[in-house]
């Protein structure tokens, strides 16, 4: 087993044309997004016919791509499988777009690369490095549409009228979130072009979220996938309908899409998520249902002050810099009023007597099962003879 950049050094060399798109195809797509392209794609303004993956790789500018540290490695080596294979040198990228507004609480970024056999793949970024972007994906508890979402929905419209012909739509983390948002929410005559929505761990919505935005007409169409021990794809995740994928790591880290488990040219499936990281993550989505929207917001608007308190640039720098990050995070812990804090304190309290509950009547089903497999069953027959005595 491998991962997709071994995926890509075994079937780069086949075009799509010979081997049709692939989820792992999707997850290479979802993740490229993330690269800084900057200055090297034309954006949607600018009307260019695109550039291929060949020439960005030729440009001045081309170290840039890689910013993002985190997974400066991994991006590498996978540019240079999709440029070194047929599949995806000569694909075509454009409609490069990067917003990110702090007083908007908002960080967008999408990209659409044209396939060799005709097709599109409009690709949502999820969260990167900066802590508005976090900050964002917070809010989405509360706030719908959140201003990505409304931005993934203008960019859909803008950038499918421009082209014809069917085309997928994906994205990894919040981005994946983004992808399901826009193509419920897009144009009818654009929701019919769409061949298929993938969401790669990304998270769910609220229940009424789904409902107003007519989700049934392209339930059918999306493809989410998540790590066998998922937290963020199981935000709101209600319908359960998702696919489950071996991570080589542990916890939170199979977040990281690197880590997902390549054979041949698809993912490496399990049954089901972790039982345990089921029940956590069933009892975090039935406590934030349970707030209102002001216990949410001020939930969150803490929150992202104590971060912002230790005075880092983006979360790289938060989680380097961790002497200095938790002496900012004390120090404004202790500036939040009496009764914020006290409010605080009631959610948190709430959190835990869910979570309670939910023990309570796991062991109760658990007990109630084993005592049907200790019951003694009846004899083959004893059903009919009382119906003849009676």
């Amino acid at each position: 087993m491998g991962t997709m950049i071994q995926y890509l050094e075994k079937f780069g060399k086949y075009s799509f044309e010979e081997m049709p798109m692939t989820e792992v195809d999707s997850l290479v797509l979802c993740q490229l997004s993330y690269l800084k392209f900057d200055g090297m794609v034309p954006d949607v303004q600018e009307g260019s016919t695109g550039v291929t993956l060949k020439s960005v790789a030729e440009h001045p500018d081309f170290e840039k791509l890689f910013a993002d540290v985190r997974y400066e490695k991994e991006n590498r080596a996978l540019f240079a499988g999709m440029v070194q294979g047929r599949r995806f040198r000569n694909m075509k990228l454009n409609y490069y777009t990067n917003v990110i507004e702090e007083r908007w609480e908002t960080q967008f970024s999408a990209l659409t690369c044209f396939l060799d056999d005709g097709s599109a793949y409009v690709a949502f970024r999820g969260t990167d490095e900066t802590i508005v972007g976090w900050k964002e994906d917070f809010n989405m508890a509360f706030l719908s549409p959140v201003p990505g979402q409304a931005y993934s929905v203008a960019y859909l419209n803008a950038v499918a009228s421009r082209f014809s012909g069917d085309f997928y739509v994906g994205g990894h983390s919040k981005g994946g979130n983004l992808a399901v948002y826009s193509a419920m929410n897009c144009e009818e005559a654009i929701q019919k072009r769409i061949l298929r929505i993938y969401s790669m761990d990304g998270p769910g919505f609220r229940p009424e979220v789904l409902e107003r935005c007519g989700y049934d007409r392209i339930k059918e169409r999306v493809v989410k996938i998540l790590p066998h021990s998922s937290l963020v794809g199981m935000i709101f995740e209600s319908d359960m309908h998702f696919q489950v994928v071996r991570s080589k790591t542990f916890g939170l880290l199979q977040h990281d899409p690197y880590t997902w488990q390549v054979v041949s040219n698809h993912l490496v499936r399990v049954n089901d998520l972790y039982e345990r990281r089921k029940n956590m993550d069933n009892t975090l989505n039935e406590w934030i249902l349970s707030l209102n929207e002001q216990q949410l917001r001020t939930f969150v608007d803490t929150l992202y002050q104590v971060i912002m308190a230790s005075q880092a640039t983006n979360l790289i720098e938060f989680t380097t810099e961790w002497k200095r990050s938790m002496n900012g995070i004390i120090a404004a812990l202790k500036e939040v009023d009496g009764e914020t804090q006290e409010v605080l304190k009631e959610i948190v309290k709430s959190l835990f007597e869910i979570a309670r509950a939910n023990r309570k009547r796991q062991a109760a089903e658990k007990a109630e099962a084993a005592l049907k497999l200790l019951a003694p069953k009846k004899k083959p027959g004893n059903d009919v003879v009382n119906n003849v005595d009676a």
